[in-house]
């Protein structure tokens, strides 16, 4: 997984501070004319900035062991782009094991206590967080979860624990019942991940929270000629978004469709609500081809642009990139300037962004208002996540 964070042009007005962390000493051993040895020691240090500014990469991290759906003729090409409207609260423990301060510590086991990536029952946790939102990227399933951030005024409230975990476990439900070529149950994936999450959330201490979610994953059928075909299996309950896109015909196959229980208020999975996948959770099987578009968001971006100009981003810059005129000047220090499909996640977050940042734009998030007999205007800022996701026949 590779990624970058860099501020995007429309944000260069707004004020932020850098910040430098030193990273490793470099010692080179030199010998003098005379035959002498002398040592120099470099300090390199890198600029990096706080989490709220836009991040873009290809798939999310996995663990090294972790199972793989290699069988499976199809695949996803993917490029992700995430942009927090404030920085989530730290995972606390023993999600995130705090650095050692004990001299005592065995040396065999130091260096585990310093090690401060995110796990759960001993397994990393998948996916990313940005702000409230989290985001799981991979060859075969794509999944955005958005935290409801009014979690954050309750001392023990935590919507990204919760909205990343959630996706956690469905992906370790997903790669453990498709390694067994079973038919998928995405209802039941999302419905065992919810009460690990429930259990994980509730011991040794107490993290409130609720989430939304919306994931799709990648199947396929064997028609009578014996000829294999990719299924999406989409999977939604809430206001984040799956948009299916053919940008042969230049259109869109499928949406989900926003579920609410009042304006503002979508169904969510946690504390104290009574929306659960089995009873809420809608899951809807979409035939796509190779090249079909594959889109998962947050409600960032619905709540401010309308589905067709989602699409017409999305097709304009799949043609800029195509006949070789895209502007990739925010990523040409990186990799990803040659990624196809972050440059398209980035041109999609980077739209939605303006509009949020708008407050005299007409908005869809305006729109609802409006209907709800409220006097709000413009966008509305809010964690945005955008993965782009592309089908193709697996090689070989």
């Amino acid at each position: 997984m590779v990624t970058t964070a860099r501020v995007p042009p429309l944000l260069s007005s707004i004020s932020w501070s850098p910040r430098w962390i030193a990273s490793t000493k470099t010692i080179s051993v030199q010998v003098s004319p005379a035959g002498r040895l002398k040592l120099e020691t470099r300090v390199q240090t890198r600029r990096y900035t706080a989490a709220v500014w836009p991040s873009y990469g290809t798939t999310t991290p996995v663990p090294n062991h972790h199972q793989t759906l290699a069988h499976s003729p199809f695949r996803f090409e993917t490029g992700y782009a995430l942009c927090a409207k404030r920085p989530s609260r730290p995972f606390p423990p023993p999600f995130l094991s705090p650095p050692s301060s004990s001299f005592s510590d065995p040396l065999t086991t130091h260096s585990l206590s310093q090690d401060k990536r995110l796990s759960v029952k001993g397994e990393l946790i998948r996916g990313l967080n940005n702000g409230d939102d989290a985001v799981i990227v991979a060859e075969n399933f794509v999944g955005v979860d958005d935290g409801v951030g009014a979690w954050a005024t309750r001392p023990c409230g935590h919507a990204a624990l919760w909205s990343r975990l959630l996706l956690h476990f469905w992906a370790l439900e997903v790669e453990r019942s498709l390694s067994a070529s079973a038919t998928p149950d995405p209802v039941e994936y999302l419905q065992s991940a919810f009460e690990e999450t429930i259990r994980a959330t509730s011991t040794p201490n107490e993290w409130l929270g609720t989430t939304t979610s919306a994931t799709a994953l990648l199947h396929w059928t064997t028609g009578n000629d014996g000829k294999q075909n990719p299924l999406l299996y989409v999977t939604n309950l809430g206001d984040c978004k799956i948009l299916v896109i053919r940008p042969s015909e230049e259109k869109i196959l499928f949406s989900t469709t926003e579920q609410w229980h009042w304006f503002d208020c979508p169904l969510q999975l946690g504390t104290n609500s009574i929306d659960t996948p089995r009873k809420d959770a809608v899951m809807t099987k979409v035939a796509i081809q190779e090249g079909d578009i594959v889109l998962a968001v947050s409600d960032g971006v619905m709540d401010n642009l309308w589905e067709h100009e989602v699409m017409t981003i999305i097709l304009d810059s799949l043609k800029k990139w195509d006949q070789g005129n895209p502007d990739t000047a925010e990523l040409a220090s990186s990799h990803l300037s040659n990624d196809r499909l972050v440059y398209v996640a980035r041109e999609v977050m980077n739209a939605a962004l303006s509009v949020a940042h708008d407050p005299y734009a007409e908005s869809p998030y305006m729109e609802k208002a409006i209907d709800e007999g409220l006097a709000i205007e413009g966008g509305k800022l809010d964690d945005i996540s955008v993965v782009v996701a592309s089908c193709h026949k697996r090689a070989g």
